[in-house]
């Protein structure tokens, strides 16, 4: 697996029909907060954040790191995109000793319903592919998580195991490299 920093980072905007998938911005720092601090947005990944432990350790600009996408809708961030290494010692691997990216996506509960989780994902996986052409995808979630499981289908995620996580029934997904 090649970790998505050893690819030309960060990668140009990547524009879609109605997104942009983006570097991080300062202007970005108070949606970053309100993203981490929404119960709606931490139902599925262990909670809502402290608003004022993220005001604190938030930095001025939030998500600089390789694999870290701002999905921003005219002008404006509204959720973002991660493609995150999961090393060989994870317990929801591949097979032991192998290791694989995970796709992670986080919007505005405003945003929701509109297809754009669906169409930021689709970008980000044709940034991946590009980018590290024959390594597969992987995308873990709640199996509660009805969207989100939607969602792993439509983009051609195949189940690979559950798993008990976090006081919550997980999936874990793959999703082949597409042919060369």
């Amino acid at each position: 697996m090649t970790a998505p920093g050893t690819a030309s980072w960060p990668p140009a905007p990547t524009r879609t029909e109605r997104l942009v998938l983006r570097a991080s911005e300062a202007r970005d720092r108070a949606v970053f907060i309100e993203l981490f601090a929404s119960p709606e947005v931490g139902t599925y990944i262990g909670g809502a954040q402290p608003r004022e432990r993220l005001e604190e350790a938030v930095p001025e600009v939030p998500g600089q790191r390789p694999g870290f996408f701002v999905i921003d809708l005219d002008g404006a961030m509204i959720g973002v995109i991660t493609l995150d290494p999961r090393g060989p010692e994870d317990p929801a691997r591949l097979s032991p000793g192998a290791g694989v990216t995970d796709l992670g996506y986080l919007l505005l509960p405003e945003a929701w319903g509109r297809g754009y989780a669906a169409e930021a994902c689709e970008a980000a996986l044709a940034w991946f592919a590009a980018a590290h052409p024959g390594e597969p995808l992987g995308l873990r979630t709640q199996t509660v998580n009805d969207r989100a499981m939607r969602l792993a289908a439509k983009l051609g995620f195949a189940e690979v195991e559950r798993f008990e996580a976090y006081g919550a029934e997980q999936w874990s997904g793959i999703r082949p490299p597409a042919p060369r």
